[in-house]
């Protein structure tokens, strides 16, 4: 009856696992960027990306984009890393594309668009301006005059507008190889009055992000103000009301993070400015930053820079601009609570890609490199093992005879454990120093885009995603793709495998309803691992491995298990 009681129980309990854990990952633990292929007649291909804006004739485009932007006067913005276009009406950078990175791993997909103008599908753009007392301002409608024909780290452009009442605004745009625009704000009196100037940067942006702002991953509105990353403002903060929310900061940035790529506003390292976010009409969204008023007499001139950061948030880059004064730049990516621990684990798996070429044999070699670290730890919990292995046959024969008297059957098999000198936790140690690991190669895979589109061997393109290769489906054979939560690839069958095999070489639990959990627990953990990243599975196939290696050569050293002998 006991037996049934705890099979029962086992089986509701993976029920409640197994349909219970989408709903909780989902919120809490995301399980990876969208498939980046598919399997159609047996043959890979790429998928178009989900976050990718439709094509500009499609019927959710709101113009076309290539109209929008022939309607204007423009200057063309030419870097290693940056492709796009100055908008002279309103001072706008509103064109941007990033040619290192691609929609899809497609050969012919097209660049990352990170901006796009007013009037087009997902409107994205920054620009600059004044505010102030005393004369007539540079409005949205203005058009500047530019005294270059392209914006290149070797060509700095400057646009100038003369308000026909005595003062003249510039604004000089240099850029440099990476991803960072510098505005210098000049304005000069030549009027008889004094005029109150107080120049400000903006970034406008329409709709939330197509990437999934997750209890673990934060997307959004993001800035670091006095010293601190503040991750609190939502989008949905701002939809519910108040509409707009303000900070006042010495030093620090402003901006709106996606899971990939990073627009904000980059004050002096020591300048005062006042951020705030807001919400607009419809679902249109704004940061901003304004520097100091300054009251400028007549026939002077005052000039302020500002910064803007667009482009991908490569964790290299973001640190060479923390280094070079930016505060907390590389926080723009949500590492977390574990931020000590992720940034050696990413540190380690991007040196070993460096020198390998290949991330997944890079993220085999961090296993490697994990479990060396573990050895002396793995050797205590693997000869704990070894030990209570060898004390079975006495711990069942004690079964045996205190069969119906539960509490002596506790005390003799405490008084067993001291007298063979076994810790039945001893084993678990290793696998709580696990988790953090765990955890942090999780938060790698996820978010740096260092790991986005990598592919490993055969069908696996992208090891940020999951394994394309279903079961269910015959691998493509069949015209249907599994929802995600039965999509068993063969990476998730393999580990299911290499985890029933390790436990295969543990010592058998003395408790029936252990003996059931622990038999389902390896297949139930390959429903719950299928959907998550490719290279997550492969670390942990490969980390499995490597413990039944090292167990293996363990007990092979352990003398046979000891044979029973009557419980006194």
């Amino acid at each position: 009856m006991d037996d049934k009681k705890n099979i029962i129980l086992a089986v509701l309990l993976t029920a409640a696992i197994l349909f219970g854990w989408p709903y909780v990952s989902q919120h809490f633990f995301p399980v990876a960027n969208p498939p980046s292929t598919k399997i159609e007649g047996g043959k890979q291909v790429a998928v178009p990306n989900p976050a990718a804006d439709p094509a500009a004739d499609s019927p959710a485009a709101i113009r076309d984009r290539a109209i929008v932007l022939r309607e204007s006067p423009r200057v063309p913005i030419r870097t290693p890393k940056l492709a796009g276009s100055i908008n002279l009406k309103g001072a706008r950078i509103d064109d941007i594309v990033l040619p290192t990175y691609k929609e899809t791993i497609a050969k012919d997909s097209p660049d990352v668009r990170l901006y796009s103008p007013s009037g087009s599908q997902d409107a994205y753009f920054a620009g600059f301006g004044w505010q102030g007392e005393g004369t007539r301002f540079p409005d949205a409608n203005t058009v500047w005059t530019a005294n270059g024909t392209a914006l290149t780290p070797s060509t700095p452009v400057t646009l100038s507008w003369n308000n026909g009442v005595g003062q003249l605004f510039e604004i000089r745009l240099t850029v440099d190889d990476k991803y960072m625009i510098s505005a210098e704000q000049k304005v000069s009196n030549n009027g008889t009055g004094a005029v109150g100037v107080k120049p400000y940067g903006y970034i406008s942006r329409v709709g939330h992000s197509k990437d999934p702002d997750t209890w673990t991953i934060h997307v959004g509105p993001m800035g670091v103000f006095n010293g601190a990353a503040n991750y609190d403002v939502n989008y949905k903060d701002l939809d519910k009301g108040p509409s707009s929310q303000s900070f006042q900061s010495k030093g620090g940035w402003i901006g709106f993070t996606d899971k990939y790529w990073l627009s904000a506003l980059v004050p002096g390292t020591d300048a005062d400015f006042a951020g705030k976010f807001r919400k607009g009409a419809g679902m249109q969204y704004q940061a901003d930053a304004a520097l100091t008023q300054t009251m400028l007499a007549p026939g002077k001139a005052a000039t302020q820079t500002l910064r803007l950061y667009v482009g991908a948030k490569e964790v290299k880059t973001l640190q060479a601009y923390e280094r070079a004064g930016v505060p907390l730049f590389d926080r723009a990516i949500d590492w977390g609570w574990f931020y000590w621990f992720e940034q050696p684990i990413f540190a380690l798996l991007h040196w070993l890609f460096t020198v390998i070429g290949n991330f997944g044999v890079a993220i085999i070699c961090l296993t490697f490199c994990v479990r060396a670290l573990m050895f002396p730890v793995a050797q205590r919990q693997f000869a704990s093992m070894a030990a209570m292995r060898a004390v079975q046959p006495k711990m069942k024969a004690l079964q045996e005879k205190y069969k119906d008297d539960k509490q002596q059957l506790q005390l003799k098999m405490m008084e067993l454990y001291k007298q063979e000198k076994v810790n039945p936790l001893a084993g678990c140690l290793p696998i709580f120093i696990q988790i953090p690991i765990f955890f942090a190669l999780y938060k790698v895979l996820q978010l740096t885009i260092e790991m986005r589109h990598q592919p490993f061997v055969l069908w696996i393109k992208d090891l940020s995603a999951p394994d394309p290769l279903h079961i269910l489906n015959l691998f493509g054979l069949l015209p249907f793709t599994p929802p995600a939560f039965l999509g068993i690839g063969v990476l998730a069958l393999l580990l299911g495998i290499s985890m029933w095999l390790q436990f295969k070489l543990n010592p058998a639990q003395m408790d029936p309803m252990q003996q059931q959990v622990f038999a389902i627990m390896p297949w139930m953990m390959m429903f719950i691992m299928a959907p998550f990243a490719a290279g997550l599975l492969v670390y942990w196939i490969t980390n499995n491995c490597l413990s039944m290696a090292q167990q293996w050569w363990l007990y092979r050293k352990h003398p046979a298990p000891a044979t029973a002998v009557p419980a006194k």
